[in-house]
């Protein structure tokens, strides 16, 4: 991969930069077969045969990597250059015996250009560059978006820096309010009241992992009015609404891999299975019973609690299939509140948007 700078006084490309890289990867013992080249204006012939010979690469193995409007325009363009061509002749194929199908990301961007709706949603969180530390959460937002023909427009806010009056200002005119998952106590204050916003004001709302946890403390402190709710991750309190597996489960159904610590052992990682209740928002989204999701939390909602959220119809329609762990959290008297202690974003592709995400866009949209 290499980059033909193009200089705009002379109204050229300029390939010396590509040759003097690739000298020094002889002088190391390499010899490239395929060099990509990086470029914000379309790369000529004359420059393409520059490089083919005095890099000693083939002509079609020298491929333009032009600037692209989206992502996802990329394997149309790549192909466009003949990069699936030389990979597969580089890899003793014969390209004649392998059909290339490129129609479902052509279609897709099609989608894109057709988009009628815009949609604002706010995704308060805590790290640093947000936009960076929730990528794969960004991606499945706009996967969301373009199956219901909507522009998503992410409101990064990080709930550690902002006051509760510049919060409520900057939520206010958002379509849609996502809580992500995360570890520890910073920002979280300003998270739920972003959750007590959304709920009190009716507007979509989506909690992932923590934002599910911190979902249940919200209510729990201020529907349920339980003394002192909380987290046992944040605070010593008498009713942990969230706490570890090992503090209301009994201990011999927890594999404690670290006696010496209360949290050796006890992260669910990975994919595991959940029960879907029939008639609840959540089983109507995934159309199925049983789900598979990805996991990474070692706290949990306690279960002792979960009857009186069902009294003031908040009730937890997705749960693990031994009964003992909730998944999913929804409201009966909300438009769109729904809580995953999973990460579905995890499994969102572009063509294969996830079913969470398409359904809350809508909702947002419809709001």
């Amino acid at each position: 991969m290499t980059y033909i700078p193009y200089l705009s006084s002379a109204g050229e490309l300029k390939t010396k930069p590509t040759q003097h890289s690739v000298k020094e990867l002889l002088n190391a013992g390499i010899q490239p077969d395929i060099i990509m080249c990086r470029s914000e204006q379309p790369i000529d012939k004359d420059s393409i045969s520059k490089i083919s010979l005095f890099c000693n690469v083939k002509k079609e193995s020298v491929i333009p990597a032009l600037n692209a409007k989206s992502i996802y325009e990329v394997p149309s363009l790549y192909s466009k250059y003949g990069l699936d061509e030389a990979l597969l002749k580089q890899l003793g194929y014969k390209p004649k015996n392998h059909k290339l199908n490129l129609k479902p990301w052509i279609d897709l961007q099609k989608k894109i250009k057709k988009r009628k709706h815009k949609v604002k949603i706010a995704v308060v969180g805590k790290y640093t560059n947000l936009k960076d530390s929730y990528k794969s959460l960004n991606e499945a937002l706009v996967h969301g978006g373009i199956e219901n023909s909507a522009d998503v427009d992410i409101q990064w806010i990080n709930s550690e820096k902002e006051s509760n009056i510049s919060l409520m200002k900057k939520l206010k005119g958002c379509d849609g309010i996502l809580i992500p998952g995360g570890f520890g106590i910073r920002g979280i204050n300003g998270k739920i009241n972003a959750i007590k916003y959304a709920r009190e004001n009716n507007i979509p709302f989506f909690g992932i992992c923590l934002g599910m946890q911190l979902a249940v403390i919200e209510i729990a402190q201020n529907i349920l009015k339980i003394k002192n709710a909380h987290s046992s991750e944040f605070k010593k309190t008498t009713n942990s609404v969230i706490g570890l597996m090992t503090e209301w489960l009994n201990k011999n159904k927890i594999e404690r891999r670290d006696k010496n610590s209360n949290k050796g052992g006890t992260m669910r990682l990975g994919a595991y299975k959940a029960i879907l209740k029939k008639n609840s928002k959540i089983f109507s989204i995934y159309k199925s019973k049983v789900i598979s999701e990805r996991h990474r939390h070692r706290y949990e909602v306690n279960q002792k609690f979960l009857s009186k959220f069902e009294n003031k119809g908040y009730y937890f329609s997705g749960m693990s299939p031994d009964g003992l762990l909730p998944e999913v959290l929804e409201s009966k008297k909300h438009k769109w509140f729904i809580g995953v202690q999973f990460h579905p974003e995890l499994k969102s592709r572009p063509l294969n948007p996830h079913p969470l995400f398409v359904s809350f866009i809508k909702a947002a949209i419809n709001d």
